[in-house]
């Protein structure tokens, strides 16, 4: 068994296995190469991230890049980086390859044809949902501070390789900002990205008029939330995916009078519903490679019976 503390204020974390008892610590070890963590992370992509992998060390114009990855739940594509040292600038590289994905999309759905032998049209892809992940055994306080802002589509991972071939990836969560980008950096290369990519939130999916639906949806994300600390909410530029790691568990998709609670990889015949009230996404595999199943969540009433199935997706998803 192994033992994970993060100590208040403190920004590394303490891993100790157990032996009659004891707690031994495991020391980290050096990670020698940038290379050492694209490999590690390209062969196990969908597992730490839940990204696609699409290619390796892409040249774009006067950029090469290290991994172009595909994000199935947002229909986007991903850029990744590896840093082995710290001396570089999250902040120009992230906006210098966002930039490309604004102004060279042919190229990106030509690479995904090329990789994946499947066809994907300008409108199948959530540009706006376009991120760049730095992943490094270490960042600065200055880099981590300079992502805080609401419009960064930026995510930070640090890796760490410890003695017993035990690998942490650990995402570090922004601070909350209301600070757009595009004020503090006056350039149109700026400009043209923060209008495209958006950085969603909860606010952003409902209407003023929808205060019926959002008091719903107040009270089943705080329920769902509930029931495990990992489960976190992360919106999007159509839905709230309730997420644990990198995968949603279920979605809720925001409409005027009502919830959709979308319940996914489980059919309606594998689930409890005495009522009959699940029905199935048609298409779901096609569109999402996994099956989908729906509920329609009208008022504070239903939340209860929507509860009922969550926990049955949640309970199949932590066994898996």
């Amino acid at each position: 068994m192994l033992i994970i503390i993060n100590l208040k204020g403190v920004k590394s974390m303490a891993i100790f296995k157990i032996e009659k008892s004891k707690l031994i610590s495991i020391q980290e070890k050096k990670i020698s190469l940038e290379k050492d963590i694209q490999k590690l992370t390209e062969e196990n992509l969908e597992t730490v991230l839940g990204y696609k992998f699409i290619a390796s060390e892409l040249k774009v114009d006067n950029f090469r890049f290290d991994t172009l990855a595909w994000n199935p739940e947002t229909k986007s594509f991903i850029i990744i980086e590896y840093k082995k040292d710290r001396n570089f600038s999250i902040v120009d590289q992230g906006f210098s390859y966002l930039s490309l994905l604004v102004n060279k999309k042919e190229f990106f759905l030509i690479e995904y044809f090329e990789h994946t032998k499947h066809n994907l049209s300008r409108e199948e892809v959530d540009w706006s949902q376009s991120r760049v992940v730095f992943i490094s055994p270490s960042f600065t306080q200055h880099q981590i501070n300079s992502v805080n802002f609401k419009n960064m589509a930026f995510d930070l991972y640090e890796i760490k390789l410890f003695e017993n071939n035990t690998v942490l990836f650990n995402q570090i969560e922004p601070a909350d900002s209301s600070e757009s980008i595009d004020l503090v950096m006056k350039d149109s290369k700026f400009e043209l990205v923060t209008k495209e990519i958006k950085n969603y939130s909860i606010d952003n999916l409902f209407k003023e008029n929808w205060k019926e639906s959002r008091e719903v949806f107040d009270n089943l994300s705080e329920r769902i939330v509930a029931l495990d600390p990992n489960i976190k909410l992360s919106p999007t530029s159509g839905y709230v995916g309730c997420k644990i790691e990198n995968f949603n568990v279920v979605d809720l998709h925001p409409h005027k009078s009502f919830i959709e609670l979308a319940l996914l990889r489980v059919k309606p015949e594998d689930l409890n519903d005495p009522e009959k009230k699940v029905r199935y996404q048609e298409l779901s595999m096609k569109h999402w490679n996994k099956h989908v199943s729906i509920f329609k969540v009208s008022n504070i009433e239903d939340i209860d019976y929507a509860m009922i199935l969550v926990r049955q997706v949640y309970k199949k998803f932590i066994k898996k």
